[in-house]
């Protein structure tokens, strides 16, 4: 599980730092590094894994999901991010 986790953590930060580069090549923000990503949560059923990842970087509602289908051995990269948080009060 610790070498699933530590796997999705370095392919979030390849994700994010290749969408901080734009079409012309500039950088838009700054880039991260593992100490910048978390596991949200995680579990392994028989040989299949699943991981929940996000940033610690304020306001860039990053959310990404990784499974390792062990029967293919792919691993299958998932990034949302966050458009909206509104509170509801009433039902």
């Amino acid at each position: 599980m610790e070498h699933f986790q530590s796997v999705c953590k370095r392919k979030l930060v390849e994700w994010y730092n290749h969408e901080l580069t734009l079409k012309n090549g500039a950088v838009e923000g700054n880039p991260i590094d593992l100490s910048n990503v978390f596991i949200v949560w995680s579990c392994k059923t028989l040989q299949n894994y699943k991981c929940l990842a996000s940033t610690t970087v304020s306001g860039d509602g990053i959310y990404a999901e990784y499974t390792y289908n062990g029967d293919k051995q792919e691993l299958y990269e998932d990034v949302y991010k966050k458009v909206s948080n509104t509170c509801h009060t009433e039902e």
